[in-house]
């Protein structure tokens, strides 16, 4: 218990972070992102066409973005996301959704950390 208490007090100080990821010359710049869950995204269009940011799951989808729109998502599940735009379909990217500080959950009550 000694060594899980100034862990929890880490993690409840721990705060999500925020990405920003321009579409700009037909292109998601960065095209790969590595994140945290609990982190969020925005996408910024600062092309003079729309775009969308649509993951090629369709588990999310910002809609048309016009020049100057913005849209945000915040990821909370571990994995590799890959998404496209609908419109330009050859435009792609991916983000890589990690767990929080290497913690995994291994059983009620029992924490294990990838820096023990």
């Amino acid at each position: 218990m000694g060594k899980l208490l100034p862990l929890l007090a880490m993690v409840s100080l721990v705060a999500a972070a925020e990405y920003d990821v321009a579409i700009e010359g037909f292109a998601f710049d960065p095209d790969s992102l590595n994140i945290e869950a609990g982190d969020t995204v925005t996408w910024t269009n600062y092309d003079t066409v729309p775009h969308t940011a649509t993951a090629d799951d369709a588990s999310w989808d910002s809609g048309t973005l016009n020049q100057g729109d913005s849209w945000s998502d915040t990821f909370v599940e571990e994995g590799t996301e890959t998404y496209h735009c609908e419109i330009h379909p050859s435009m792609t990217a991916t983000i890589i959704v990690e767990d929080l500080m290497g913690i995994e959950k291994k059983s009620w009550g029992e924490i294990k950390t990838d820096f023990e």
